[in-house]
């Protein structure tokens, strides 16, 4: 378990953390959100060692972060950075020699690796040569070549096309299933959808929220459902009454609807089924969760 205990960074008379404290299960994705500005990027760096607390501590299994952690961590920044006049295999093995690994050792992962995202033809091309999502690709297998346990992945989608999108999102998912902690810091609010087990949001150095993605969806649910039925498209109006709104209705084939519907008031699933199962032919009923897209907008404006 990695804990995050007050931890506080000032620099020049500027509060960048203020007693942040955390706790980030193993082989959890955890992930890292808020606005720009908000802290998160210097926690990162608390993490990496890059700098230290100004007060706080952090514990990595119930040992205080020490120097013999470093090999343990794959850390992409989101500024990348690589040697643009090496060429790609050499970079690799590089990387993996600075975490520890024997040079054959690092040779034979790297070209797994590199076969693995299909780019094992540009193994003797300098990084120059590279496009900007190529040059990502060869960080991000710097950043788990020496296959340590803590990644911590700073906006790892940036740059990437659709495809390539998939690719990293399915390869931190690999990550998960092998038991890897991994930080996901971004401003993606779908790939948090899809990925993160539990999240904590900055803003102004503080921690906002921090719980699990599903239960701050279900806090910040906003009463909207999604309706398919069966029957007339009025007597569906009719049975809402003051209860719900209609948002949308659409006919998806002869006499069968899709209607978004939201409350009025603190009424449920179940209410639902009570206003309508007399008026039309219901065939499903989903509650509309928010995404973390919208929690996230919502946490943010609350703390104005």
């Amino acid at each position: 378990m990695i804990e995050i205990i007050g931890a506080t960074k000032v620099f020049h008379q500027k509060m960048a953390l203020d007693s942040v404290s955390l706790s980030i299960n193993p082989g959890q994705v955890f992930g890292l959100i808020g606005p720009n500005g908000a802290g998160k990027t210097t926690l990162i760096r608390l993490l990496n060692q890059i700098i230290y607390p100004t007060k706080g501590q952090i514990r990595i299994a119930n040992i205080s972060l020490n120097e013999a952690h470093v090999r343990s961590f794959g850390y992409l920044p989101e500024e990348r950075g690589l040697y643009r006049e090496m060429r790609v295999l050499e970079h690799l093995i590089f990387l993996g020699q600075l975490r520890g690994m024997a040079k054959n050792e690092a040779k034979e992962a790297s070209s797994l690796w590199l076969e693995k995202f299909e780019i094992s033809d540009w193994k003797y091309r300098k990084i120059s040569s590279l496009s900007k999502g190529m040059a990502q690709k060869v960080q991000f297998i710097g950043t788990v070549l020496h296959n340590p346990d803590i990644i911590i992945l700073d906006e790892p989608l940036s740059g990437f096309d659709p495809l390539n999108v998939d690719l990293i999102i399915n390869e931190v998912r690999n990550l998960k299933a092998e038991d890897k902690t991994v930080i996901y810091s971004t401003h993606n609010m779908n790939s948090v959808d899809e990925l993160c087990d539990e999240v904590a949001l900055l803003n102004h150095g503080r921690v906002v929220a921090h719980d699990s993605v599903m239960k701050l969806r279900w806090a910040y649910k906003s009463g909207n459902f999604k309706v398919r039925f069966q029957g007339s498209k009025v007597s569906f109006a009719h049975g809402l009454w003051t209860w719900f709104e209609m948002l949308s209705c659409k006919e998806l084939n002869d006499g069968v609807f899709e209607a978004e519907i939201k409350s009025r008031g603190a009424y449920q699933i179940n209410h639902v089924f009570e206003r309508l199962s007399e008026a039309v032919q219901l065939q499903k009923v989903e509650e509309q969760l928010p995404g973390m897209h919208d929690v996230f907008i919502k946490l943010v404006k609350d703390e104005k």
